[in-house]
């Protein structure tokens, strides 16, 4: 099991988030995780956010600093684009990468591709794609009822199979949800059920 978190947001109140890419407070709110969490070592630990407000550069070189005195072993972007995580690089070395991106969520398909062709992981949030995309009828439904699945099942199943690099984080309260959601990496989507969601969600993109 690897344990990852993520660094860069002040919470002010209930559900109020914003953005803090100070340096020092990015090294010292990730100083604070690994003593939350009791470890020696961040097993990953992404920015969770480029702040504008801050230089991006003074930004990476935070993360790099972190590496280098081994408060985390790997570190990674989110919500980032392609010319973001090819900056970063020239300062540290991105493991992963963490956008939106589902079924029914194309916009980080050129995000995905770079992954790709350099091995870093890509992690897709809100990777369910709940709602319309799982109403009666719809591909995800239809193709769920022929495996005896779940149509949230089907949604995580077809990221596994988009690519190598993909690790989804479905949301879960739940032990019970936590399990059906594992059990999705044992469902075999056919090539014809894979290019058919894959059409049925470009169209939606």
């Amino acid at each position: 099991m690897t344990v990852a978190t993520k660094g860069g947001l002040e919470r002010s109140g209930p559900d109020i988030w914003t953005q803090n890419g100070n340096p020092s407070h990015l090294v010292s709110e990730a100083h604070a995780s690994r003593e939350r969490l009791g470890v020696e070592q961040i097993a990953l630990w992404q920015l969770h956010r480029i702040d504008s407000k801050v230089p991006r550069d003074e930004q990476f070189e935070a993360v790099k600093l972190l590496l280098d005195d081994g408060v985390i072993a790997h570190a990674g972007l989110s919500e980032v684009s392609v010319e973001d995580i090819v900056e970063a690089a020239k300062v540290f070395p991105v493991a992963t990468v963490q956008n939106r991106y589902n079924f029914a969520d194309r916009g980080s398909e050129d995000v995905l591709k770079y992954c790709e062709a350099h091995g870093i992981g890509f992690i897709p949030w809100f990777p369910l794609a709940a709602g319309e995309h799982a109403r009666e009828g719809s591909a995800l439904d239809a193709i769920a009822k022929a495996h005896g699945a779940t149509p949230s099942q089907i949604a995580v199943a077809w990221l596994l199979q988009r690519s190598p690099v993909i690790i989804p984080i479905p949301g879960t309260s739940r032990v019970a949800h936590l399990e059906e959601n594992m059990k999705a990496g044992e469902i075999e989507l056919t090539q014809a059920e894979f290019d058919q969601l894959d059409k049925a969600g470009s169209q939606r993109a």
